[in-house]
């Protein structure tokens, strides 16, 4: 966990920044501890009124305004209620325990973080000290919390960091003009071992971004039934090309064995990131005015849409990818409003098609259990902003690393 405190003069200008969040469905009000009222029966006015009462308390004080951020790792599991616990149990340890303060869950960057907006007025007219609160209090809640919480440590987030590439464009694999083994061997272990999936098809979703394919074979033949695996190569219509590597040839051995293992406990690791993909889905889909209009708002944020078409041409149902969290979604999964039919339906009249307004929506277990090589993938016209394509000539013994905290300069009264 790593923990940022930012103090200044402007309360307002806190809560604003949190506010505006919120407004853009870019985060969430989670607790307003020492508040009368619940977070949702807050309004801006009720919440600066109360942090007022106190700073107007002690006018000799002008620096009063305390932000505090927490971001965690992605591989840190992290649900509403122990976000809460572990805000309630870090503003105790810093000597802020007994202060009113709001916790924002945001949703506007790839890791789990919340913000903390309070004072350092004390009822009473009191200055909590915060002079080196940051090399002091603060780095002994965050160690204590780390161990209490099972939280992976900042050492160890800064260690991530020192050795991640820099995210640049990673052009799909081109067949003759790429190290072709070398390339999907390098793109497979990057997705199997970042993204979280929880089916094959889900897999599929992510691999296929790169033009790469995890194929069982067809139903029925001794490598589907002895549960075989290889990796093709994609052409632009989706049709598999050169020769075909097998799943055992990849050091990381991504076989259909080994890929089951991570099926649930991928399950459990991107619960938290759904929330997030939902935030972005709702903000996209009320401002978009077609199908491919909603489709570029979310590329922009490294969300990608795939549609499902039957034999017949119809939609039976759609996958989200979040390339910044590597969390894989079948619509239904986020929850009803994200199926097919009815993510689609939220757009205005009009701005679908005709297949688009028929879409079905499958039970899950349909979906997941459709051969990944029978399954209608548009091909994209745009490369996803990932990893560097050198990867594909890494050292084999290299672990693939979480991407860096992005850090934004602001001169307002900000934390990162």
């Amino acid at each position: 966990m790593v923990a940022r405190i930012i103090t200044g003069k402007s309360i307002r200008g806190v809560l604003s920044y949190n506010e505006n969040k919120v407004a853009n469905a870019e985060a969430e009000l989670i607790l307003a501890a020492g508040f009368i009222y619940q977070p949702e029966q807050l309004s801006f006015k009720s919440k600066l009124q109360w942090f007022e009462k106190l700073t107007r308390q002690n006018d000799m004080t002008k620096t009063n305004a305390v932000h505090i951020s927490l971001n965690f790792s992605k591989d840190d599991v992290l649900d509403d209620t122990l976000l809460r616990g572990i805000a309630f149990d870090y503003m105790k340890g810093i000597g802020f325990g007994g202060q009113p303060f709001l916790v924002y869950r945001h949703f506007d960057a790839p890791h789990p973080h919340i913000h903390i907006a309070t004072v350092n007025i004390a009822d009473g007219g009191q200055r909590i000290e915060t002079h080196n609160i940051g090399r002091n209090q603060s780095e002994k809640a965050r160690k204590e919390l780390e161990i209490e919480y099972g939280l992976i440590k900042a050492e160890d987030q800064n260690k991530e960091m020192a050795y991640m590439l820099k995210p640049v464009s990673l052009q799909k694999i081109e067949y003759g003009k790429t190290a072709t083994k070398a390339a999907i061997s390098a793109i497979v272990r990057e997705v199997t071992g970042s993204y979280k999936f929880t089916s094959l098809p889900e897999l599929n979703a992510a691999l296929r971004q790169f033009n790469v394919l995890a194929d069982r074979g067809t139903p029925g033949t001794g490598m589907y039934e002895n549960k075989g695996l290889v990796y093709s190569l994609l052409d632009e219509q989706g049709k598999k090309i050169g020769v075909p590597i097998k799943a055992s040839s990849i050091y990381s051995s991504p076989t259909i064995k080994n890929l089951e293992k991570k099926f649930a406990p991928n399950e459990t690791a991107r619960k938290p990131y759904g929330q997030r993909l939902k935030h972005l889905l709702d903000k996209a889909i009320a401002k978009a005015r077609s199908t491919d209009e909603l489709k570029a708002q979310l590329q922009a944020q490294g969300i990608r849409i795939l549609l499902h078409e039957n034999v017949q041409g119809n939609i039976y149902g759609v996958t989200f990818i979040d390339n910044a969290t590597r969390v894989v979604y079948n619509g239904s999964d986020l929850g009803k409003a994200y199926s097919a039919k009815a993510f689609l339906g939220r757009l205005p009249s009009g701005a679908t098609t005709e297949k688009e307004q028929q879409a079905t929506i499958l039970p899950d277990t349909t979906i997941k259990s459709i051969p990944a090589d029978q399954k209608n993938y548009p091909a994209h016209d745009q490369p996803v902003i990932q990893r560097l394509i050198d990867a594909a000539f890494r050292s084999r013994n290299e672990q693939s690393m979480p991407d860096p905290f992005r850090r934004k300069k602001k001169r307002r009264l900000l934390a990162g």
